[in-house]
């Protein structure tokens, strides 16, 4: 066989015959996996297809490409191989620089880009080994030649060892706005401090109104107030009032366009960044006790069974009596605390009003099967430097509870008002779950002599799921079966098609309370004034109708981001803080259960891994029908939600890893090792763990050489020092050594005039010049006549 016949056989191996598979292609996004393989999602189809590791072909995280649909299939999914690659969705990446002689390296951040990217030396800027850098990607390699991308250094965050850089470069590599611009806060500086005579305008006025805003005690973007009265007929009279942000963000404005662009705040562990600059959010949008402030209210007529029987929408000017906090309204609710009692004597009858309306809300809500998963939440608390000192629990508490029912009142009642008008709007979704994954769930807590009805036309309820999570309310199963029923929801998200909330067992719901840091929020209020005003007319109709499932779309999407770079933070300083906690035993509860080993929660929310390979006391296999490990020779079984004793073996801020091992009672204290086969690590662990040891030894050089080049500072500093006193005491020493010289030379001269009456000239009379040589000649002349 010829070799031009050999290659063109390899080349179809690899990629296809397109004249054979010409009509079974599909165009899709790559997403990636840390393990070489990935699969491609096809917009209408509700199922990914698998691309195996040899038929990736170069495609990177998020490209669109071409794939060509594979006849035989080695799975359930289907599967295919990618044959053209039309638009690359990475442009840019983080990473840490290494520096050598003649160029350099990025290693990526993100274990979705797996290989590290050559930088030419012109191309390095101002970067340093150890330096966390942002890349524009300049060629995206050649997988068939095996050459790597190339970049250049687009901008440098920080040294790695800096504070603040570790989570900036998380930021930076989800690609997240920081900075307004220039246009942006011109625009927002622009806005007034105080409303005027002019704003009020056409509008209800609530300044009467007895209202509140409840929120955490740092909280600084106010947008929701709420009141409360009962009238005679004993029905419950709610407002929920929230800041009219959109009087100040004009459709198609820079901050409007920067507003989009963001989609929503994102509030990490360290920092808030938030969707509007804060002029606005701190400011005239944020309703601040004792001020006027513009508001769209939510007035709702409840009766004792929690039906609102009765609403108005309307654009109204108040003023918030108090200021309080979760904290102050729990102490009154809960403690009865007579001094909070005493301090908010006028507003206690309200808040205990309150209590009793959120109550009935939330039994009605029960009653119809919404789900309230009430998992722990903890608060990561850092020092001045960032680094992470304690993780303390952050609980809801009654006045958290009467916030949360009170805001879902208000939004599900806009969501029925705009739904029943047949206008364009944007919904809060929530779609029924996935049936495959209803069928494991119920598989699993069979296993647990539990059951799901589920129907074939209807599928499950969430009436059925609310059950099952009631049944285990307080058993041992209750973590693991709140977990499994979790991971088998949909993600909520954003639509222009009203389907429901499933969770919330709601058939009507939208987000309309947070316009500042949401921007579905802000487009749902310009809508709603548009109706009030009389401005929804056919071209505005058909303006919202050709936008809206674009900023549906963009608003789901920037809402994952968000969610996923506060996850990779959470992780970040959770393994940082266990850092400091290797070596120590804890109680924990199995979290997780795959073929390589258990994932192991601890009361302080962290999790870490206990690899299979660790568990020397037998070999263990997985049982992917009941979810556990079970030991080939002594039959111990490791279930979901089974309570272990582990010990901290290690812990990687850079790989965001925590390693465990299982303490029993034949446990060694001094045992702090891992004994067990690189093979037994799984492929994406590894490839974290060898990405995570490169950057440490980058982490260390520049360290390493920030210190030598602090020596160097300090020996310059103390070299200059020391030179800058010894010229002092040189000048002493000369100026003393000058003075004695001066003063013989004075005895020398004194002596000469009392011996002699010569005339004696002066050294300034007779210079180094014409004038002084002719002066020398003129007395040589004299003696010799003498003579």
């Amino acid at each position: 066989m010829s070799k031009g016949r050999r290659l063109k056989r390899v080349e179809e191996s690899l990629f296809g015959n397109s004249k054979k598979y010409a009509d079974n292609h599909v165009v899709g996004q790559f997403i990636s996996n840390a393990r070489g393989f990935g699969f491609v999602t096809v917009e209408g189809e509700d199922e990914d297809i698998f691309i195996p590791e040899d038929y990736v072909h170069g495609a990177f995280h998020t490209d669109t490409v071409e794939v060509e649909i594979l006849p035989v299939q080695s799975g359930k999914r289907k599967e295919g191989r990618i044959r053209n690659i039309l638009v690359r969705g990475i442009q840019e990446i983080v990473g840490t620089y290494q520096a050598e002689k003649n160029f350099g390296f990025v290693i990526p951040d993100s274990d979705k880009f797996t290989s590290d990217i050559f930088i030419p030396i012109e191309f390095h800027g101002s970067a340093v080994t150890g330096d966390k850098v942002v890349v524009t990607i300049t060629d995206y390699g050649d997988a068939k030649k095996r050459q790597k991308p190339e970049g250049k250094v687009k901008e440098v965050i920080g040294n790695i060892n800096d504070p603040g850089v570790d989570i900036l470069s998380i930021v930076k590599n989800y690609d997240i706005p920081t900075e307004f611009p220039e246009k942006v806060i011109n625009q927002a500086n622009k806005c007034p401090d105080v409303i005027s005579e002019a704003d009020m305008l056409g509008r209800m006025d609530l300044r009467g109104v007895t209202m509140v805003t409840i929120d955490g005690e740092d909280a600084k973007d106010l947008d929701d107030a709420v009141s409360l009265s009962i009238d005679d007929e004993g029905l419950y009279h709610l407002g929920v009032h929230i800041a009219d942000v959109t009087n100040y963000v004009q459709e198609k404005s820079a901050l409007d366009r920067e507003a989009l662009k963001r989609g929503t705040s994102v509030y990490l562990v360290d920092r808030v960044i938030p969707m509007l600059p804060h002029r606005l959010s701190n400011g005239i949008c944020s309703l601040n006790h004792g001020e006027d402030r513009l508001a769209l209210s939510c007035l709702m007529t409840i009766d004792k069974n929690g039906g609102v029987i009765d609403h108005e929408i309307s654009e109204t000017v108040i003023n918030v009596n108090e200021r309080m906090s979760y904290t102050s309204v729990a102490k009154i609710l809960e403690d009865e605390d007579e001094e909070e009692i005493a301090r908010y004597e006028e507003l206690v009858p309200m808040f205990k009003d309150m209590a009793k309306l959120s109550s009935i809300l939330r039994k009605k809500r029960e009653k119809k099967g919404a789900i309230d998963f009430d998992f722990p939440e903890t608060k990561i608390i850092l020092d001045k430097d960032g680094n992470p000192i304690d993780i303390v629990p952050h609980e809801r508490n009654t006045a958290t509870k009467l916030i949360e029912d009170f805001m879902l009142a208000a939004n599900q009642t806009v969501a029925e008002h705009f739904y029943f008008l047949q206008s364009p709007f944007v919904y809060r979704i929530h779609e029924q779950p996935d049936p495959e994954k209803i069928a494991t769930l119920s598989a699993f807590v069979n296993s647990f002599g539990l059951h799901i009805k589920t129907r074939r036309d209807e599928g499950v309820k969430p009436k059925e799921l609310q059950k099952l999570l009631k049944n285990i309310e307080g058993s041992k199963e209750e973590a693991v079966i709140s977990r499994m029923t979790l991971r088998s929801m949909m993600q909520a998200k954003y639509s222009t098609e009203c389907t429901g909330h499933f969770g919330l067992a709601f058939d009507y719901y939208c987000h309309f309370t947070s316009p500042i840091r949401r921007y579905p929020d802000l487009q749902i209020h310009r809508i709603i004034k548009d109706h009030l005003r009389g401005r929804m007319n056919e071209a505005k109709m058909l303006h919202y109708s050709e936008i809206l499932d674009e900023v549906a779309k963009h608003s789901s999407e920037t809402e994952r981001r968000a969610e996923e770079a506060e996850r990779e933070t959470d992780k970040l300083k959770k393994a940082q803080y266990m850092e400091n906690h290797v070596g120590e035993v804890f109680e924990g509860v199995v979290s997780g259960v795959t073929a390589w080993g258990l994932f192991v929660e601890l009361e302080n929310s962290c999790e870490g891994m206990v690899a299979a390979a660790s568990m020397a006391d037998d070999f263990y296999v997985y049982d992917e029908a009941q979810m556990k490990l079970v030991g080939e020779r002594y039959h111990k079984e490791y279930t979901l939600g089974q309570k272990v004793k582990i010990k901290v073996v290690g812990a990687d801020r850079i790989s965001k890893t925590i390693d465990f091992r299982l303490v029993d009672e034949d446990f060694d204290e001094n045992e702090d090792e891992l004994y067990y086969e690189e093979e037994y690590v799984p492929k994406a662990r590894k490839l974290a763990g060898d990405k995570a040891k490169k950057i440490r030894t980058l982490s260390k050089k520049a360290k390493e050489e920030a210190d030598n080049a602090q020596i160097s500072e300090e020996v310059d500093r103390l070299l200059k020092k020391a030179k800058k006193e010894l010229s002092k005491t040189s000048k002493g020493k000369a100026s003393k050594k000058s003075d004695r010289k001066s003063d013989k030379k004075s005895d020398k001269n004194a002596d000469k005039k009392s011996k002699s009456t010569r005339k004696v000239y002066k050294v300034h009379k007779y210079k180094k010049s014409a004038t002084s040589k002719a002066a020398r000649s003129a007395q040589g002349k004299g003696r010799k006549k003498k003579r």
